[in-house]
């Protein structure tokens, strides 16, 4: 069974706010995210058709809190929980210090990880 921690991750992506280390494991990419700031990310998704996230992602919050919208209802992570956001969600709030380990199907997962990328790029070249 493949395998990985935060230490040995074969990819560390720091995008400023957050810091994702991940890697991919049979067509699911894993990652730990650690929030340095709080976060809304309305306008990091807005590119993305429908302005939400159309990639499901199951974890588990290890520190901190999730506040996650879809059309009809709002969902609170927080640690401890297990969690599972299904397609169609924008997280509204992810507060400094938390920190989450992720599982996403890598293919759907392109589409979010282009937006945020470029969402966090144009934010350093403005």
């Amino acid at each position: 069974m493949p395998n990985f921690s935060a230490k040995t991750a074969a990819n560390v992506e720091d995008l400023g706010p957050v810091v994702d280390h991940n890697k991919e494991l049979d067509g699911y990419t894993g990652s730990f995210l650690e929030m340095r700031e709080t976060v809304d990310m309305t306008p990091i998704l807005a590119g993305l058709p429908g302005g939400h996230c159309s990639c499901p992602h199951w974890g588990y919050v290890i520190e901190g809190q999730w506040t996650v919208k879809y059309a009809d209802r709002e969902e609170v992570f927080e640690a401890g929980d297990a969690f599972y956001m299904s397609p169609g969600h924008v997280p509204v709030e992810v507060k400094a210090g938390t920190k989450t380990v992720m599982f996403s199907p890598t293919e759907e997962l392109v589409a979010t990880d282009n937006a945020i990328k470029s969402f966090f790029a144009s934010q350093t070249t403005a």
